[in-house]
Order: structure tokens, then sequence, then C-alpha cells
């Protein structure tokens, strides 16, 4: 018995022995083919950041303009070695990671759902994660790039990510789905979400179970000035090869996601209420006379406008300014002082806005700094400081706004930075007027600067309609909350037509950016179908067939979508205060409110107008009608008011004046007079129009429409709540807790819908009921 207890107790020994040196032998942690350190820690609530870094990399971070300035947690989780598996709770998700026979991230909610699996590949430098059965969305603007065999919109468009590999590559492009600006935020529709804020990468959807992120390999730089990094609009050098900075997002609640995201890279800021509004741009002009007398058009034919766009020379024979890039006025075109022209302009209610292309990279090497300088920044040629003094005369003659427009070469950080120039810029000058510009370069976090984008220079065909439509909602939910397109195409050719351009007028009615601009630009001009010649020839042979002209049906159409923009603004405006606080954009994937309807959220053809309307563009020539997916519930058509039972596809008839608008059953729609412009004032009073057949609640929100009150919470909050059952609309005020009592005193009228019936009732800043 002696013998044998001896022999177990060296047994243990042994055993103790063993379990030590391996103890003392956990692998390693590699990264770029060295020792590496793994940091997890909170994002957010629903979100998660995962740091992998060389030990040679000293920085806790790699920096990225993407993300706001703020302090971040310790790590909850933090690893260079790793022999058996961890758990641990990061935030509120819960994280388990093993190392074999990879580094493995497994990421699940404190429900117990599934949200990612990360695998790092530390031979080939790739970060794999989980596909699913579900649409990829988001990647930013653009579809796939050119050369694909896609570019033209031939085969399927890409609404899903899904199938493709993505080189990601920012550039200036044509035709269907416009510039590409990639950002490497995808939203898994099955409920997760990954941003990769560094490295660069390439993402490969190819594969139906994996995708893969493959690091960008830097080539070698023969310019000495970036070269291809600069022409692609790479990030600049500096962080090392294995350096990998991800965010992986929890969502199952879409509307969560979104907040995650807006609280890591800035709340999108308020715009200019005008800004809403419709924009009219200009190429070739003829002289002030004409820049006035289309604005005294607009107005007598009593088609809304706020803004006026003015190209500059170059860009056309004969701009607003002289030869770009310049900041004076041409003297061709401003025969009297400018600011008395732009005055008169300002008399006729509309903001001016001038086309404006930055110094070309040998005389601006590149963009730095911020408005005010912060101490120890370098305030040479380079600084946005010194750059946006250029533009204070403008400012001085009454400018209101810019077109930024080119920059393809500046790098990726410079594009952000661009934006911040023209946020910053314009507040040191005019303090307390919200800026605004539109721009064509643009990346994840612009929207604290504005973060307003077109889609560039597209080609004039009903495919390009088509596409916009899936470009518009990736670019929502990835990018900012504020995106639109050139209204019939930038390029024109025989596939431009009045049809084309009363088409594309409906659907930008319902983008955030409403403006008409292309070449032979009087066709842009909501009654240039009706004239007798299309304006400058800028395109040479290319151009729409004259046959097409002298339609009278075009303007009234444009004037019918023109009058409901403007009538719905303060419901549209109160979805931009929801952005700034929610996260969630105007233009709305319908899998932010039907995650689980795999219809819908695979739908990219209609989307949502702020919760409660449905959009579905007409985008093929000669329709008669149009296929509508209405979700589970009850829809009632905006034009007739008959209702339909959700949950399934119907036919919609449609003539050349309609486009389908649906309205949920419990929606309370805020609707206007009509204005000719956003700060008319109006003698009737908003129509509440209230949908019954479902609860429903919606919160007016209104401010002045220009300064920076809004930032602290100086403005009107109405709750409004229907009680279908009782049939009864409760008014009150609804400002969140903190905010400055602003008691609105004022008339509603109260419409009963599909019935028609109205009552009116004198809200006075106290809750008062309307019961039908």
């Amino acid at each position: 018995m002696s013998m044998n207890r001896h022999l177990i107790r060296i047994t243990r020994i042994a055993m103790a022995i063993l379990i030590a040196s391996l103890a003392g032998h956990a692998a390693t942690i590699t990264s770029g083919g060295q020792p590496a350190q793994l940091d997890i820690r909170a994002g957010g609530d629903h979100s998660i950041r995962i740091t992998l870094r060389p030990l040679s990399y000293t920085e806790t971070f790699p920096y990225t303009p993407a993300l706001v300035e703020r302090s971040w947690p310790a790590p909850a989780i933090s690893l260079r070695s790793i022999d058996k598996a961890v758990s641990k709770r990061v935030g509120g998700l819960q994280v388990r990671v093993k190392g074999d026979p990879q580094l493995t991230i497994e990421i699940s909610n404190a429900a117990g759902q599934a949200i990612q699996t990360l695998v790092f590949d530390s031979a080939s430098g790739k970060l794999s994660f989980q596909l699913d059965s579900m649409p990829v969305l988001g990647m930013g603007e653009g579809g796939p790039q050119m050369g694909q065999g896609w570019e033209k919109g031939e085969g399927t468009l890409q609404f899903d990510r899904r199938g493709a590999l993505d080189p990601m590559i920012p550039r200036w492009q044509s035709q269907v789905y416009g510039s590409r600006n990639p950002v490497a935020l995808l939203v898994g529709t099955a409920g997760w979400g990954l941003f990769v804020a560094t490295p660069w990468v390439e993402v490969d959807l190819t594969d139906k179970a994996r995708g893969v992120f493959v690091p960008w390999q830097r080539p070698a730089d023969t310019s000495g000035r970036g070269g291809v990094a600069l022409v692609q609009g790479r990030p600049p050098a500096g962080i090392p090869q294995g350096v990998f900075d991800v965010f992986v997002f929890d969502a199952h609640r879409p509307d969560v996601f979104m907040k995650e995201v807006s609280m890591l890279t800035g709340p999108a800021v308020m715009p200019p209420k005008w800004a809403l509004g419709y924009m009219q741009s200009h190429r070739t002009l003829m002289d002030e006379t004409q820049m006035i007398d289309i604005v005294q058009t607009f107005r007598d034919k009593k088609i809304p406008v706020d803004a006026v766009i003015y190209l500059g020379t170059g860009f056309c024979p004969r701009g607003w300014n002289t030869e770009q890039p310049s900041f004076d006025f041409n003297p061709e075109v401003f025969k009297r002082n400018p600011k008395d022209v732009i005055a008169d302009l300002h008399a006729r209610n509309v903001k001016v806005v001038t086309h404006i292309v930055p110094w070309q990279r040998d005389k601006l090497p590149t963009i730095q700094g911020t408005i005010p300088p912060r101490q120890g920044e370098t305030l040479d040629v380079s600084h946005i400081q010194n750059y946006w003094q250029q533009h204070v005369k403008l400012l001085e003659a009454g400018m209101d706004a810019f077109w930024p427009d080119e920059g393809d070469w500046f790098n990726l950080f410079e594009r952000v930075k661009r934006h911040q120039l023209y946020y910053q810029g314009p507040l040191s000058t005019r303090p307390n007027v919200r800026p605004w510009s539109l721009h064509r370069n643009g990346y994840l976090g612009i929207s604290q600067w504005g973060g307003w984008v077109w889609s560039g220079d597209t080609d004039s065909s009903w495919r390009t309609l088509e596409a916009q439509v899936m470009v518009g909602i990736n670019h929502s939910l990835s990018i900012s909350p504020y995106w639109g397109s050139d209204t019939g195409g930038f390029y024109p050719n025989a596939e431009l037509t009045g049809e084309l351009y009363a088409r594309w007028f409906q659907f930008s009615s319902f983008t955030p950016s409403f403006r008409s601009h292309g070449r032979t630009w009087w066709t842009r001009l909501p009654w240039g179908w009706g004239l007798s010649e299309m304006g400058p020839n800028e395109n040479g042979r290319n151009n729409p067939n004259a046959s097409e002209l002298n339609n009278p049906a075009i303007e009234p159409i444009c004037r019918e979508y023109g009058n409901l923009r403007y009538q719905l603004l303060p419901y549209t405006y109160t979805l931009a205060r929801a952005a700034h606080d929610t996260g969630m954009p105007l233009m709305r994937a319908m899998w932010l409110h039907y995650p689980d309807d795999p219809k819908a959220v695979a739908d990219g053809s209609q989307y949502l107008w702020g919760r409660d309307m449905l959009v579905a563009p007409v985008f093929k020539q000669g329709a008669r009608s149009r296929e509508v997916y209405l979700p589970k519930g009850d829809w009632y058509d905006w034009w007739t008011n008959e209702k339909q039972a959700g949950g399934k596809t119907i036919t919609r008839m449609v003539d050349l004046k309609t486009m389908p608008l649906y309205i949920r059953a419990g929606a309370i729609l805020p609707v206007d007079p009509v204005r000719q412009y956003t700060d008319e004032k109006v003698a009737e009073p908003t129509t509440l129009k209230v949908y019954r057949g479902a609860n429903g609640q919606f919160t007016l929100y209104e401010d002045d429409g220009i300064s920076l009150d809004y930032l602290l919470n100086k403005a009107s909050w109405t709750r409004l709540n229907w009680n279908d059952g009782a049939r009864r609309l409760t008014i009150e005020p609804g400002a969140p807790a903190g905010a400055p009592a602003v008691r609105a005193s004022r008339s509603f009228k109260v419409q009963l819908l599909p019935e028609g019936t109205t009552k009116t009732v004198e809200y006075k800043g106290q809750k008062v009921e309307v019961v039908f």
C-alpha cells in the first residue's frame, strides 16, 4: 500500500510539473509577424472595440478621423499570450477569446444571441468573419468598382453587398452608381455590424459562409508625394502591418445599432432649414440678369426654391468666377457689384451657393489643423484656417454656402478634414449660423461636420435612377444621413427625356438633398422640358433628342412634388433632429424598422422616409404600374387614402404624375400649407393627418432653423399621441428633460383619415385632446 501511495505521490508531482511547464508556454499572440497585444474594451453599451497591435507599435489606438475624440475605458481583456479560452463581459456584450488554432473572438449579447466570430490569421494577416443567409448592407456610397462588369448596371444591381470582392478604392467614377466613397462598415441584417477603422482593407464577400478583410498593401511610391495613395484616396502612411482596430456591433435592434454608430463617429449636426428645400444648379451663365430672371421665374410660376447654385468657370465656359480654382467674381457675368447682385437674389428669398475646387496638390500639399487652431498646430499653407481665409471675402459679399467639388487626390483623412474646413470655417466668420456645404468625397465621421454628399457625375439613364435608390440607402446606413443625386443625371444622352426627369424629380423630392444639376442644364429647370431649346451645348453630340422638348406635362409634375416637399417640411425637419439625436437617417432601409421581415430587408427598390412613409420610386420607362412591398400592418395610399393590408406585394397602377407613397396606419403626419421657400410665412395652420387603424405617436420638433441654439435644446417639442380605440388625439409638450421651457401657442387642423373629418384645435403649450 505504501508503495502505491508513493507512486501516486510521484505521479501527482509529475503532473503538477507538466501543468506548470505548459502554463509557462502559453501561445504568444502575433500579428504582422511580430509578438502582439490584444485589447478588447467597450465601445458603447452594444459595441466593443478590438485592437490588435504588434508590441513595437506603442500607440494605444491608430488615429482615424472617423471617430470623435473621447476618453476610452481601460480594456476589459488584455492579452499577449493565451493558453486557454478567456470569457468576460465587455460592456453589454459577452466575449470569448481562444487561441487554437487561430486567434478567435466570439461575441454574443446579454440575451445569448450570437453576434459574430472573428478569426485573425497570423500567417496571412487577414481577418475573417461569419456570413449568413441575410443581406449585408452599408459599405459606404457607390456600387462595385469599375471594371467588374457592373459599372453600367449590367446584370443585377448591387444592393446586398454579398457575392463580390470589393477593393474599396475611393474614386471618381460616373455611369450608374456614381462616385465611390467606400467605408468598411458592414451592416449584417441578421443582427451584427462590423467596422474596420484600421487598416484599410479590401472586403471579400464571395464566400457564402465567411467574409474576409484583406489588409491593403501600400505599393512602392515613386512619385515622392504619396503616388497611388493620393490618387485613390488611401489613408496616409505610418500604420505598420499587423495593426487592426475593429468595432463589433450588436445590430439585432437596428435603432440601437444606428445610435451606437452615431455616438462613436459623432452626432449629425443640424443643417440650416433652407438646405432641406429645393436647390437649382446652374452651369454656363449669360449674365447677372439671367441669374435673377431664373429666380423670378420660380416665383412667378409658383415653384418653390430655396437656393441657387452656380458652377465655376472652367467646368463650364462661363461660370460665377474666373478660371477655377478662383475666389474672384467673373466680370463677364457680374456687370454690377457682386454684392448688389447677391442682395437682389436674397431679396427674392433664395440662398446663394458657389462651386469651389481646391488648389492642386502642388499648391496645397496637405490639409491639416482645426479652426480655431489648437496649441502646437503649424499655421502654414496647409492649415485649414489659412485656406479658409480666402473664402471670407465671398461671405462678406453675401454668399451663403459652398459646393466643394473635386479633391479626389486628397487622402482619406484629408477628405474628412475638408468637411471640417467647411463647417468650422463658416462658423469662425459667422458665429451661430449653421454652415452648409455639399461634397463629392466623404467617409464615416463627416456627419459631425455637416456630412452632405451627392453621388457625383452619373449618366442620365433609367438604370442609373434605379441604382441611385440603392446607393442612397447604403450611404445613409454607413456614411451620413444626408445624401442626394443630380436630378436627371449629370451626363445627358438620348435617354434623357422629360419623362426620366419627372421620375427623377419625384425621387429627389424624397432624398435629403433635393437638387437638379447636369449638362444641357436648361433641361434641369422644372420648366425646362417645356422650352423650345435646351440651352448651352456643353456635351458635344450626345445630347437629348430635341423632339422631347415643348412638353407641357413636366412642369406641373415638378410643381406638385416641389409643393409636397415643402408641405412635409415639419415632418422632414423633425427627421433631421432625429438624425442628430438617434443616428437614424432620413432615407431609411426597410431593415431599420422591419428587421424580422426578410422580404422587406432584401428590397433595395423602395425605402422609408422616416418611420411612417414608404417611398417606391418609378424607374421603368413608360411604366403603367409599380410593384410595392408593404410590410406587416395596414397602409394608406397617400394619393387616394385607400387602405391596403400589409405583409404582401401589391401592384399600384401609375401614370406619369404618380410615384407610389404609402403611410403606415397609426401615423401622425404634420403637413403645412404650400409655401415657396422655407421661411415664408403662411396664414393657414399645420394639419395633423391621423391615419387610423393603430395607435401612434409623433413628436413634432421646431426651432429657429438657422442658429446653434438647438445644441442647447432651445426648441419646441410637441408630443402627439393617437389612441385608436378611443379615437382620441392628445397634444402636449414633449421636450426632453432639462430642456428650456419653450411653449408654442398655435392652431392645428386635425384630419382623421381615411374619412377626412377635420377639427381645429387651439394649442397653448398645455395638454389638449381632440376626440373623433
